[in-house]
């Protein structure tokens, strides 16, 4: 969808102009991987507008596969405005604007299931749910454990303005169980399903073979099943469960297949193991973003087949570039960056601190001195302050 930035802080009622961007759950995590060297696809459908226009050029400039988006000439590309405040506090304000939307009549009879799995990962929101009842029946189709299946990776995203009976979102839990690694926020899993703590979620959520829970500002917590033997559990037979999917927007799929070295999958039911890692300290600029670059970071770390620390940690990085910027979309840190500051041991983890134009300074070979602040070529200090160890 389009989304439209304030220009100047305030409520909605009281801002005078937006500057345009794109946004939209699936399609950032798809524009942030392409941006850091991975093949993506973008399915979805937009209208037959200006907008529709705009979003396909904008995403297939950051790389991104658009060639099975469907343009729907009956409904427009949906919208949305927001506030320049902290989703996080009361002063974060959103207006949605996507029934009827060209996204919102997506369903599983239109499904080209070759585009879907095409890809290693593909990676489905919880926000497409929402849309409608097709929509609902399209994610539950997908969700559902056949031969043939990809990696699926499912972030909850809720969103309660988008769930016009909060109790319907219970859905959303039906989803995740049917999904391989599923991301999902303490905060999300209390609101959604009265879940109070990581470890309640991962009780409720057996099915999983990673199950990450986003603990704000102290970090992130990824409970992992026992290593089994045999197949992907997503090639077996069998659908996800949940009472709700015989009721019946957008797709991520991630890194062709063959495009590199295997995903670690196959994992079991009992005995989890729990890996924390915390949050890094950012100079914090917006919000918005900060869960599908935590989301892109972490499955980049998987096609990659990191370990499960290393990849929280990546999270936490392509987070930290989200949230040092005004926008849905930020740079991501260069590969041979992140992975440096990835290897930090734990003191100098926990002393790292990012600001605004962190991964920009190191795009553009500017190194970080002993002190923490960017420099020149020449060693001349910047007045931008990033600091790292």
């Amino acid at each position: 969808m389009v989304t439209f930035l304030p220009r100047l802080p305030g409520r909605l009622a009281d801002v005078p102009s937006f500057d345009r961007a794109i946004g939209g759950a699936e399609s950032n995590v798809a524009c942030t991987l392409a941006r850091t060297g991975h093949s993506a696809r973008w399915i979805s459908r937009v209208g037959a507008d200006g907008f529709g226009d705009h979003l396909l050029a904008a995403i297939a400039d950051c790389g991104v596969d658009v060639t099975h988006v469907r343009r729907d000439p009956l409904r427009p590309t949906g919208i949305y405005f927001r506030t320049a405040g902290d989703r996080a506090t009361d002063t974060h304000e959103v207006a949605y604007y996507r029934a009827g939307s060209a996204a919102s009549a997506m369903t599983a009879a239109h499904l080209d299931r070759d585009a879907v799995h095409s890809g290693r990962i593909l990676h489905l929101s919880g926000i497409t749910a929402a849309l409608s009842e097709d929509c609902l029946g399209l994610m539950c189709e997908l969700t559902a454990r056949r031969p043939g299946r990809p990696l699926l990776s499912f972030d909850v995203n809720y969103r309660p303005g988008l769930w016009r009976e909060p109790s319907r979102a219970r859905a959303l839990l039906e989803l995740a169980r049917g999904a391989d690694l599923v991301f999902v926020g303490d905060d999300e899993a209390r609101d959604a399903w009265g879940l109070h703590g990581a470890r309640a979620i991962s009780e409720a959520l057996p099915e999983p073979d990673l199950l990450v829970v986003k603990q704000g500002k102290r970090g992130a917590t990824v409970f992992q099943r026992t290593p089994e033997t045999g197949a992907h559990r997503g090639d077996a037979s069998g659908t996800a469960t949940g009472e709700r999917c015989g009721d019946a927007s957008g797709i991520a799929a991630g890194e062709r297949r063959g495009d590199a070295s295997g995903i670690a999958t196959g994992m079991g039911r009992a005995d989890a193991t729990a890996t924390f890692v915390p949050s890094l300290n950012v100079d914090l600029v917006a919000a918005t973003g900060a869960g599908d670059a935590f989301a892109a970071g972490f499955l980049s770390a998987t096609l990659r087949a990191l370990p499960v620390r290393t990849r929280i940690r990546h999270g936490h990085l392509w987070a930290a570039a989200a949230l040092t910027v005004p926008g849905d979309l930020a740079t991501p840190p260069g590969r041979a960056h992140a992975d440096r500051l990835a290897d930090l041991d734990d003191a100098a983890w926990e002393r790292l601190h990012l600001g605004p134009g962190w991964t920009e300074a190191a795009a553009s070979g500017r190194r970080v001195d002993a002190s923490g602040r960017r420099a020149d070529a020449s060693g001349r200090r910047a007045d931008e302050e990033v600091r790292t160890p």
